[in-house]
């Protein structure tokens, strides 16, 4: 399973970053190959609408089945469920504690 936490850096020891769409980096981690990737969100960061769409389009085309964030909102939530991908909001703490806390749920 893939799951991804937005991020306020590029370390999966970061902060989780409360915004989906404009999370200045978003940590992938296969639980599967316990690896992560980073992805650098910048280009949605700073557009000036759509950024939740477009990050939700980004995840579904890294297959990402799960995301771990602060916030999603209306239109993002609908282009999450349209892809089949689930979130889980007020996530905190670091990205890895986030994970850990959902893995252990």
């Amino acid at each position: 399973m893939k799951i991804a936490v937005t991020s306020t850096g590029p370390s999966i020891d970061s902060a989780v970053d409360e915004r989906f769409g404009r999370a200045r980096y978003i940590i992938i981690y296969d639980t599967l190959s316990k690896t992560f990737e980073t992805v650098d969100n910048e280009t949605n960061l700073n557009m000036a609408q759509g950024a939740g769409i477009q990050t939700a389009g980004n995840m579904a085309e890294k297959k990402v089945e799960l995301i771990l964030t602060g916030r999603v909102g209306p239109k993002a939530a609908e282009a999450l469920n349209k892809a089949g991908i689930k979130y889980v909001e007020n996530a905190s703490g670091t990205c890895r504690s986030a994970i850990e806390k959902q893995q252990a749920a």
